[in-house]
């Protein structure tokens, strides 16, 4: 039986229509949404059409598929580590990891199949090889297996929490305390469909976080994820008031210095190789931009010793 996301029909959607109610409760398109009333949207259990309107109750819908099609896209990333079994790639910001609903842009697994045709058939359609993924905004590491064998030990991996992904981010402010965890459940944001927040009742999620350079006004951070969540290092350094620079949809902070994009960078990876059993370490330095953010931050507001 198909998996079906239930949701409260919020206060300001009551009085909608059922597919504009779908369309900001997935976060897809007005268009997008229609697609899922032929695989059933129902109200209180009951069938709804698309142009019938809403006055309250729990909606229950199909989870918008991700785009089975990928094209092979000659697209720029480079390759951190390769061998016969698996790749370490490190994503540049702007590029989506796979395609999704609506979405006809250049990808990562575009990109991949490009150079490395026999990853299709490799995990999952239109995301052949991925093993996690990056936020758009993000940059960075990525494992992506080139077996089937591979690519099911890896994902077993990641679900028993035994790779490590580290990410350098700098933040507003500085945290108390020059080492912590933030342990705080994370949901979807009612107000905002398409954004997640710190909210009771949410899948349980952990970041460990460590400063490396307080300069004043923000601070480098270094952050391990225990969990995985869709946005998990974001949110959470919004909740505790220190959030990533540069981020447009979780602060609204004047930003210290100029800032290209959001400073987020997965800094690297540590995990055990599936066929050889060894430990594996792989790094990816800051890119050029986030590099010159640095620099400039480091002018302005100079370091100062970390407390401890």
């Amino acid at each position: 039986m198909e998996e079906k996301l239930r949701r409260p029909i919020p206060a300001h959607l009551q009085g909608e229509r059922a597919d504009k109610v779908v369309a900001e409760l997935a976060g897809i398109s007005r268009q997008a949404s229609k697609d899922l009333f032929e695989r059933v949207v129902m109200v209180d259990g009951v069938p709804v059409g698309p142009s019938q309107r809403l006055e309250g109750g729990v909606i229950e819908f199909p989870e918008p598929l991700v785009s089975r099609v990928v094209a092979a896209t000659d697209v720029e990333f480079e390759v951190r580590f390769e061998d016969r079994y698996l790749l370490v790639v490190d994503k540049p910001a702007g590029l989506v990891v796979h395609p999704g609903a609506g979405t006809s842009r250049p990808t990562l697994a575009g990109g991949l199949l490009y150079r490395y045709p026999d990853l299709e058939g490799v995990g999952d359609p239109g995301r052949w090889g991925i093993v996690h993924r990056l936020d758009q905004g993000t940059s960075g590491l990525l494992l992506v297996a080139r077996t089937i064998g591979v690519h099911k030990l890896l994902v077993a991996q990641l679900k028993s929490r035994s790779i490590q992904r580290s990410y350098l981010a700098l933040v507003h402010g500085v945290p108390q305390m020059p080492t912590g965890t933030i342990d705080a459940p994370i949901g979807r944001d009612p107000a905002h469909p398409t954004r997640k927040k710190v909210v009771a009742g949410g899948r349980p999620s952990r970041t460990h976080y460590r400063v490396v350079s307080d300069h004043q006004i923000v601070s480098l951070l270094d952050l391990d994820l225990e969990t995985g969540r869709t946005h998990q290092i974001r949110v959470h350094l919004a909740a505790i008031d220190h959030p990533v620079v540069g981020d447009r949809t979780y602060s609204r902070r004047k930003d210290p210095v100029p800032t290209p994009r959001m400073f987020l960078h997965a800094h690297r990876l540590r995990f055990t190789h599936p066929e050889s059993d060894e430990e594996l370490v792989v790094e990816a330095e800051l890119p050029a931009e986030l590099k010159a953010m640095m620099i400039e931050v480091e002018r302005v507001y100079p370091a100062r010793a970390v407390s401890t």
